[in-house]
């Protein structure tokens, strides 16, 4: 391992007190060429589930401000790499999707605007036709933080980030404001105030009613677990989720409780991992039929006469 990363100690501390490990520190490089500190972050008890932090240079991780949400994120993602693929995500419009190559830490805007960017790709896969394609459908995203909105943060770097920048971009895709292409422009995602409470110091996506939450579950074991997970345990109270459909853990827990009694899911692990059951694998038509009126949602109908060059401009 690399002694060339201050940040080393404190990371090392933190994963190993959520059952991770470090399996390497090294510098790296951000959007403008300075240097940053990148970890890979293993599964202690499965070496091959791995995740990237990569934090600016001068991020000093062994300030106590930073202690409590070090410990959050380092206890979310040894949960979170125990799912088949830790990576992906579920849209409330039943969109599986894959978070890769988010370029941290953030960077100053270079097109003029008082905003900090960072670069990613959503990928969608259905593990069927779209995911087989040579040039999968994905959008290439641009999260921007207003500068106002950035100061009202304890800290812009990833593991302060990452959750609610994910969270915007499914919020992004519920408001068929990204399209999904095989090739294309990075996509604006506005991140501002109006996903935070500075009172509550909170953040807060989409205002869902309990059926949408049983729904959104079901969806993503469905998806998750069964179609893509090769029917491996996926971890129903993630904090993400609870934090993008504006509701909490515990409640969460409740609704997979409700698919188990309803013989949809089957619950492990003090009821946070859920598996499909039968009948709700034989429920392939009904979530083809939505990913496709999903899909269709996010396509620009308004300005299909101009992309075949019938508008007068």
């Amino acid at each position: 391992m690399s002694t060339i990363a201050a940040p080393a100690p404190a990371l090392e501390a933190a994963a190993k007190a959520a059952g991770l490990t470090i399996l390497s520190i090294e510098n790296g490089t951000d959007y403008n060429g300075a240097t940053t500190t990148r970890a890979t972050v293993a599964l202690a008890a499965d070496p091959s589930k791995t995740q990237t932090l990569e934090l600016s240079s001068d991020f000093d991780a062994s300030n106590p401000e930073f202690v409590k949400q070090f410990t959050a994120f380092f206890t979310e993602a040894g949960k979170r790499l125990r799912n088949p693929h830790p990576d992906q995500y579920i849209t409330l419009h039943g969109l599986p999707l894959v978070f890769g190559n988010f370029a941290w830490p953030f960077h100053f805007s270079t097109s003029g605007a008082d905003t900090f960017v960072v670069h990613g790709t959503v990928t969608l896969n259905d593990g069927g036709e779209i995911a087989s394609g040579a040039q999968p459908l994905h959008a290439k995203v641009a999260a921007a933080l207003t500068q106002t909105f950035s100061e009202t943060l304890v800290s812009r770097e990833q593991p302060f980030a990452e959750g609610f920048i994910y969270n915007a971009v499914r919020k992004t895709f519920d408001q068929g404001q990204l399209e999904l292409v095989k090739s294309g422009n990075r996509q604006p995602v506005p991140v501002t105030t109006r996903y935070y409470s500075p009172w509550k110091k909170t953040f807060s996506f989409n205002d869902t009613k309990e059926q949408q939450r049983h729904d959104y579950l079901q969806a993503k074991v469905f998806w998750l677990s069964h179609v893509l997970g090769g029917g491996a345990p996926v971890w129903i109270a993630d904090p993400r989720d609870a934090q993008y459909l504006n509701t909490t853990v515990e409640e969460l827990k409740l609704q997979a409780a409700a698919l188990a009694k309803e013989g949809l899911v089957l619950l492990e692990g003090d009821g946070e991992w859920a598996t499909a059951t039968d009948t709700l694998r034989n429920q392939d038509d009904k979530y083809r039929a939505e990913l496709a009126e999903a899909l269709n949602f996010l396509k620009p109908t308004f300005n299909e006469d101009m992309r075949a060059g019938n508008a007068n401009m």
